[in-house]
């Protein structure tokens, strides 16, 4: 086997079992509990959780583990690999029954997102990428679009940062809103829209994922101020990001220092 082909093969198990489990609460009753940072959780986020953990444990017990759904642990720092996971990336919009929702599951090694995958169990499609083995959408090789003008550029953006008015300056773009930044990275990599941002902290669980796709599929993805993204940090939270099919990148970063964007 290849580098990494075992843990992508693992990763796409996990992650179409856990998605099973989603799509199997999609359009029955569940509860709905707010945690502590507002942020809402289901029957289908834990027992996803549950899921993709029994399957990647199984596998590989001595990796880390972080997830947005398990209490942290600080062993994970000490751990050379660690899975970085979102067992429902989206439930705004799973329980708003808006089909625009993931399942992340992400390998790091050293600081660097080396697996990802990310599948929409609603839609069917599963974004599937490791280091040296490209991206695949639903097992057919995908890459970014060629798009290379800001003008005409199909940008993805949150839906929340929207209502928050954070998108208020950048009214003059094509602007889509679409929901789960998981799904956002997922869809720019294999070429389904061209870029997106976000000013606001993310976490790491949020974005492991779609980091390696994006990279996969050709793109760049940054943090909001260019720096790399690294994972499997003690604070979990990344100040926000800039993603792209790469040829607008440079664009972007101009813009956004135009726009007093990118200030430290």
């Amino acid at each position: 086997m290849s580098l990494w082909e075992r843990e992508l093969a693992v990763a796409v198990d996990a992650a179409r079992a856990a998605g099973a489990v989603v799509r199997g609460w999609y359009d029955r009753a569940y509860s709905v509990r707010q945690k502590a940072n507002d942020s809402p959780v289901t029957e289908a986020d834990l027992e996803a959780n549950q899921c993709i953990l029994e399957h990647v444990s199984a596998a590989f017990p001595d990796d880390g583990w972080l997830s947005e759904e398990t209490a942290d642990a600080p062993p994970r720092l000490t751990k050379r690999r660690v899975w970085v996971v979102d067992p429902l990336d989206g439930t705004k919009e799973f329980v708003k029954g808006i089909p625009e929702f993931c399942v992340c599951i992400g390998l790091v090694e050293d600081t660097v997102p080396v697996v990802g995958v990310s599948y929409n169990p609603a839609s069917e499609e599963l974004f599937a990428a490791a280091q040296g083995l490209g991206l695949t959408l639903n097992g057919l090789p995908a890459r970014v679009s060629a798009q290379h003008d800001l003008q005409g550029a199909r940008f993805l953006a949150s839906r929340s940062e929207a209502a928050r008015g954070e998108w208020e300056e950048f009214l003059d773009l094509q602007v889509d809103l679409t929901g789960s930044v998981a799904y956002k990275l997922a869809l720019i990599a294999a070429g389904r829209g061209d870029a997106t941002f976000s000013l606001t902290p993310k976490n790491e669980w949020d974005i492991c994922a779609g980091t390696v796709l994006i990279a996969a599929g050709g793109g760049r993805i940054t943090d909001r101020y260019g720096q790399p993204l690294r994972f499997n940090q003690p604070d979990t939270r990344l100040p926000g990001l800039i993603a792209s099919n790469g040829a607008l990148y440079p664009q972007i970063v101009a813009l956004l220092k135009q726009r007093g964007c990118m200030d430290t």
